[in-house]
Protein backbone atom coordinates (compact mmCIF):
# COMPACT_ATOMS: atom_id res chain seq x y z
CA UNK A 1 0.00 0.00 0.00
CA UNK A 2 1.57 3.22 -0.34
CA UNK A 3 -0.22 6.69 0.50
CA UNK A 4 0.78 9.25 -1.42
CA UNK A 5 0.26 12.70 0.76
CA UNK A 6 0.30 16.08 -1.18
CA UNK A 7 0.13 19.04 0.81
CA UNK A 8 0.28 22.74 0.57
CA UNK A 9 -1.27 25.89 0.92
CA UNK A 10 -4.94 26.31 0.35
CA UNK A 11 -4.88 27.35 -3.77
CA UNK A 12 -2.11 25.68 -4.64
CA UNK A 13 -3.75 22.49 -6.87
CA UNK A 14 -3.92 19.38 -4.41
CA UNK A 15 -7.02 18.08 -5.42
CA UNK A 16 -6.32 18.72 -9.17
CA UNK A 17 -2.95 17.37 -9.39
CA UNK A 18 -4.63 14.38 -6.73
CA UNK A 19 -7.33 13.63 -9.80
CA UNK A 20 -4.71 13.23 -12.17
CA UNK A 21 -2.36 11.07 -10.14
CA UNK A 22 -5.46 9.48 -9.39
CA UNK A 23 -6.37 8.63 -13.40
CA UNK A 24 -2.49 7.68 -13.79
CA UNK A 25 -2.11 5.05 -10.79
CA UNK A 26 -5.75 3.67 -9.71
CA UNK A 27 -5.42 4.85 -6.05
CA UNK A 28 -7.95 6.25 -4.81
CA UNK A 29 -8.50 10.05 -3.95
CA UNK A 30 -9.26 10.79 -0.60
CA UNK A 31 -8.96 14.61 -0.33
CA UNK A 32 -9.47 16.57 2.77
CA UNK A 33 -12.82 18.38 1.70
CA UNK A 34 -14.51 15.29 1.61
CA UNK A 35 -14.18 14.92 5.33
CA UNK A 36 -14.69 18.29 6.26
CA UNK A 37 -18.40 18.39 3.87
CA UNK A 38 -19.03 15.19 5.74
CA UNK A 39 -18.93 16.99 9.22
CA UNK A 40 -20.23 20.68 8.46
CA UNK A 41 -23.19 18.75 7.26
CA UNK A 42 -24.08 18.75 10.82
CA UNK A 43 -21.76 20.23 13.14
CA UNK A 44 -20.11 24.24 12.22
CA UNK A 45 -16.43 24.72 10.72
CA UNK A 46 -13.98 25.11 13.20
CA UNK A 47 -15.89 23.94 16.11
CA UNK A 48 -14.27 21.31 18.66
CA UNK A 49 -16.68 19.12 17.71
CA UNK A 50 -15.85 19.58 14.50
CA UNK A 51 -12.27 19.65 14.08
CA UNK A 52 -11.86 16.58 16.26
CA UNK A 53 -14.22 14.45 14.17
CA UNK A 54 -12.34 15.99 10.94
CA UNK A 55 -9.17 14.68 12.32
CA UNK A 56 -10.89 11.18 13.23
CA UNK A 57 -12.76 10.18 10.07
CA UNK A 58 -8.99 11.08 8.29
CA UNK A 59 -7.24 8.71 10.90
CA UNK A 60 -9.51 5.71 10.41
CA UNK A 61 -9.90 6.49 6.81
CA UNK A 62 -6.21 6.28 6.09
CA UNK A 63 -5.45 3.14 8.89
CA UNK A 64 -7.85 1.40 7.21
CA UNK A 65 -6.93 1.97 3.52
CA UNK A 66 -3.71 0.62 4.65
CA UNK A 67 -4.95 -2.46 6.87
CA UNK A 68 -6.44 -3.56 3.53
CA UNK A 69 -3.69 -2.35 1.11
CA UNK A 70 -5.26 0.19 -0.67
CA UNK A 71 -3.25 2.37 -2.21
CA UNK A 72 -4.45 6.42 -1.36
CA UNK A 73 -4.14 10.06 -2.17
CA UNK A 74 -4.71 12.33 0.61
CA UNK A 75 -4.49 15.85 0.17
CA UNK A 76 -4.37 18.43 3.02
CA UNK A 77 -2.83 21.93 4.24
CA UNK A 78 0.36 21.54 6.33
CA UNK A 79 0.67 23.93 9.76
CA UNK A 80 4.13 23.54 11.20
CA UNK A 81 3.32 22.27 14.63
CA UNK A 82 -0.57 22.37 14.18
CA UNK A 83 -0.74 19.53 12.04
CA UNK A 84 2.59 17.67 13.07
CA UNK A 85 1.09 14.40 15.40
CA UNK A 86 -1.35 13.91 12.73
CA UNK A 87 0.52 13.43 10.19
CA UNK A 88 2.99 11.21 12.48
CA UNK A 89 -0.07 9.00 13.38
CA UNK A 90 -0.60 8.76 9.75
CA UNK A 91 2.63 7.64 9.02
CA UNK A 92 2.71 5.60 12.05
CA UNK A 93 -0.58 3.64 10.83
CA UNK A 94 0.75 3.28 7.36
CA UNK A 95 4.07 1.41 7.85
CA UNK A 96 2.42 -0.80 10.74
CA UNK A 97 0.80 -2.11 8.22
CA UNK A 98 3.71 -2.57 5.49
CA UNK A 99 2.57 0.25 3.39
CA UNK A 100 4.94 3.38 2.54
CA UNK A 101 4.29 7.05 2.44
CA UNK A 102 5.38 9.57 0.24
CA UNK A 103 5.32 13.22 0.96
CA UNK A 104 4.92 15.76 -2.09
CA UNK A 105 4.48 19.55 -1.27
CA UNK A 106 2.90 21.20 -3.83
CA UNK A 107 4.01 25.00 -3.67
CA UNK A 108 3.72 28.11 -6.78
CA UNK A 109 4.37 31.61 -7.11
CA UNK A 110 2.55 34.04 -4.04
CA UNK A 111 1.18 36.14 -6.38
CA UNK A 112 -0.27 32.92 -8.53
CA UNK A 113 -1.53 31.12 -5.40
CA UNK A 114 -3.77 34.53 -4.81
CA UNK A 115 -4.87 34.42 -7.80
CA UNK A 116 -6.06 30.56 -7.74
CA UNK A 117 -7.83 30.75 -4.74
CA UNK A 118 -10.50 32.92 -6.37
CA UNK A 119 -10.79 30.49 -9.20
CA UNK A 120 -14.41 29.02 -10.39
CA UNK A 121 -13.26 25.08 -9.61
CA UNK A 122 -13.05 26.33 -5.54
CA UNK A 123 -17.02 26.89 -5.32
CA UNK A 124 -17.26 22.35 -5.43
CA UNK A 125 -16.22 21.97 -1.85
CA UNK A 126 -16.03 24.43 1.26
CA UNK A 127 -12.90 25.69 0.02
CA UNK A 128 -11.30 29.37 0.79
CA UNK A 129 -12.05 31.72 -2.12
CA UNK A 130 -10.93 34.74 -0.90
CA UNK A 131 -7.21 36.01 -1.18
CA UNK A 132 -7.30 38.16 2.10
CA UNK A 133 -8.41 35.26 3.71
CA UNK A 134 -6.07 32.86 2.50
CA UNK A 135 -3.30 35.42 2.90
CA UNK A 136 -4.21 35.79 7.12
CA UNK A 137 -4.18 32.00 6.93
CA UNK A 138 -0.78 31.81 5.17
CA UNK A 139 0.65 33.97 7.84
CA UNK A 140 -1.26 32.55 11.08
CA UNK A 141 -0.46 28.78 10.33
CA UNK A 142 2.91 29.31 7.88
CA UNK A 143 1.30 26.94 5.27
CA UNK A 144 4.05 27.17 2.93
CA UNK A 145 6.13 25.21 5.75
CA UNK A 146 8.18 21.73 4.84
CA UNK A 147 7.32 19.08 6.57
CA UNK A 148 10.66 18.26 8.99
CA UNK A 149 10.34 15.16 10.10
CA UNK A 150 10.35 13.35 6.60
CA UNK A 151 11.76 14.26 3.15
CA UNK A 152 9.28 15.12 0.50
CA UNK A 153 9.30 15.54 -2.84
CA UNK A 154 9.00 19.03 -3.83
CA UNK A 155 6.77 19.95 -7.12
CA UNK A 156 6.82 23.81 -7.93
CA UNK A 157 3.42 23.85 -10.26
CA UNK A 158 3.10 27.98 -11.08
CA UNK A 159 4.09 27.09 -14.69
CA UNK A 160 2.73 23.03 -15.25
CA UNK A 161 0.31 21.27 -15.66
CA UNK A 162 -1.99 19.48 -13.13
CA UNK A 163 -0.96 16.34 -15.11
CA UNK A 164 2.96 17.18 -15.34
CA UNK A 165 2.76 17.45 -11.79
CA UNK A 166 1.09 14.30 -11.25
CA UNK A 167 4.06 12.38 -13.75
CA UNK A 168 6.63 14.32 -11.78
CA UNK A 169 5.22 12.52 -8.36
CA UNK A 170 4.30 9.02 -10.11
CA UNK A 171 8.17 9.30 -11.82
CA UNK A 172 9.96 10.11 -8.88
CA UNK A 173 8.24 7.62 -6.55
CA UNK A 174 7.99 4.86 -8.87
CA UNK A 175 4.09 4.42 -8.75
CA UNK A 176 2.39 1.53 -10.60
CA UNK A 177 -0.78 1.49 -11.70
CA UNK A 178 -3.05 -0.76 -9.31
CA UNK A 179 -5.55 -3.01 -10.37
CA UNK A 180 -9.36 -2.29 -9.60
Amino acid sequence: MDLVYIYGPPGVGKFTVGKELSRMTGYKLFHNQLSIEFVRSVFEFGTEPFNRLVINYRKEMIEEAARNKVSLIFTSAYASGYNDEFMKGVIRSVEKHGGKVHFVQLYCDKDVLLRRVRGKSRTEFYKIRSSRKLDELLHKYNHMSTIPFRSSLFVDNTSITPRQAAMKIASYYKLKKVRK
